[in-house]
């Protein structure tokens, strides 16, 4: 049962955060934590840059999509959330708004896996996404070197299918390009 004299989080302390954290509220608290690991921000950023190319730029694939790391957003049930990445299709979206976050759910969101923040990204964030209506969820785990990819049949998450170390990648909703799942944890390629 919830506390009735706790008050919820407002967006005043979220800003209130230092910067060098990550701020959210869910359920109506205020949840806070380390910018991503080196192994996390390696992925994280892989997979963002190639979606990007791919997906936004539409170099070699088909556009129609806005791809952007860590954006905040807004649901309507009060809940503030910032997934490592996330997208929307343009037809849905043909602008970026011009507030500092987004009210409009994404059609696509990713979660990189940390030891820190893993239960809370299983167990508290994608729940608020299903309310919220995000169609599909990736949870990556540099660790591991695993991807998992979710979709949204009504107010339940399926597990449509578990990739890991090198598999070659199809996944929802970007199963027209084949990602290299080695890209994720791979190092630079020298010269």
């Amino acid at each position: 049962m919830a506390d009735p004299a706790r008050r919820h989080a407002t967006y005043d302390d979220l800003r209130a955060v230092p910067r060098h954290l990550v701020a959210e509220i869910i359920g109506g608290t205020l949840r806070t934590h380390p910018r991503p690991a080196p192994r996390h921000a390696h992925a994280s950023s892989r997979l963002g840059a190639r979606l990007n190319r791919y997906f936004d730029e539409g170099d070699g694939g088909p556009g129609g999509w806005w791809i952007l790391d860590e954006p905040e957003l807004h649901f309507t049930s009060g809940d503030i959330v910032v997934p490592d990445i996330a997208g929307w299709r343009v037809e849905r979206m043909p602008e970026l708004p011009v507030t500092a976050y987004f009210d409009l759910v994404p059609d696509w969101v990713c979660e990189v896996l940390s030891p820190s923040t893993a239960a809370e990204d299983r167990a508290d964030k994608m729940p608020v996404y299903a309310e919220a209506g995000v169609q599909f969820a990736w949870l990556i785990d540099p660790l591991l070197r695993t991807l998992e990819a979710f979709e949204l049949e009504g107010v339940r998450w399926f597990l449509r299918a578990t990739y890991r170390d090198d598999a070659l990648v199809r996944a929802a909703p970007f199963e027209s390009m084949e990602l290299a799942l080695d890209a994720l944890w791979s190092a630079p390629r020298r010269s």
